[in-house]
């Protein structure tokens, strides 16, 4: 999700790549497991790989793919299974309003996908959706634990705290003036620092702003010791990352939803920014963190 997309002319080069690598009818229990291009999309497709793999399929991995191609190709049936978010299915694919409910989302997206040959499976509570940031001692100081806390003590001292955003965030619907709007507070002018989104929480560690707008997973909420604020009035729509996987491959092996269930079970945001931390912050090879968890967790044999 929030990738930028390729252009449809390098869309059909791309898909053309990989028309000959659709593995359903080869023989033998043969599975193409697709991939986006960062590293928590890495990390889901080595640990799904890993656990094919020990079951006994020969698994090819499509990875470092945009959200478009990757779709696209999962559509035309060039990738058999990978992992989805249901915000960027319900809101980008299929230009669907947004559902706060996580399990109402998924089940509308497999609804609407089953149309399509995809079926869904194996919800995660991997939510890479957006979040609001603090220091975790200044929140603990301000008796910030929510969004609503931060409405109130903005409310109460307004002009005194800033934020980080990027220039899109800043400005549109479903970024800071709906925050303001559902939580019932408003920035002041100069409030709002807009920066590049790779920037907001390093200026947030600097103590150059005192909020800064990040994804639940990622991992620099790990290296400067930030939080999360609850956003309590579920105005971010839930990115859960969730198993997609063709209907006819899913037919021919329906045992891959048990697979990869424990999986699912699992993970959740937490663990995903501490896994995204360990491969981007202290530059260890995804297929090593991927495996080395899936030992850890009894989900593979050593």
């Amino acid at each position: 999700m929030r990738r930028k997309l390729l252009s449809g002319f390098m869309i059909v080069a791309i898909l053309s790549m990989l028309t000959s690598c659709s593995t359903v009818g080869i023989g033998g229990k043969q599975i193409s497991v697709g991939g986006k291009n960062y590293t928590e999309q890495y990390l889901l497709s080595e640990m799904t790989s890993f656990l094919l793999e020990e079951e006994g399929f020969d698994v090819k991995q499509m990875n470092n793919l945009s959200s478009t191609v990757v779709r696209k190709a999962l559509e035309n049936k060039q990738v058999d299974v990978m992992w989805e978010y249901t915000g960027t299915a319900l809101i980008t694919y299929m230009g669907q309003d947004t559902i706060a409910d996580p399990v109402k989302a998924f089940e509308k997206v497999k609804e609407i996908d089953g149309k399509n040959d995809i079926h869904w499976m194996n919800m995660s509570n991997v939510n890479n959706t957006y979040a609001l940031a603090m220091k975790k001692e200044q929140a603990k100081e301000l008796g910030i634990q929510s969004i609503s806390d931060l409405a109130t003590y903005i409310n109460e001292n307004p002009g005194e705290l800033t934020i980080a955003s990027d220039a899109e965030f800043a400005n549109r619907p479903d970024g800071i003036p709906g925050v303001e709007k559902t939580y019932g507070f408003d920035f002041q002018t100069g409030q709002i620092k807009q920066m590049d989104i790779g920037l907001t929480q390093r200026a947030l560690d600097n103590g150059q702003v005192d909020i800064s707008v990040a994804f639940e997973t990622d991992p620099t909420i790990v290296e400067y010791d930030l939080v999360t604020l609850e956003d309590d009035k579920n105005f971010f729509p839930p990115y859960r990352a969730a198993v997609t996987i063709n209907e006819d491959v899913y037919e021919k092996y329906p045992e891959v939803k048990e697979i990869t269930a424990p999986l699912a079970e699992k993970l959740n945001s937490d663990i995903m920014r501490k896994l995204n931390y360990k491969v981007d912050i202290e530059g260890n090879p995804v297929s090593i963190v991927a495996h080395d968890w899936l030992v850890e967790n009894g989900l593979l044999k050593k």
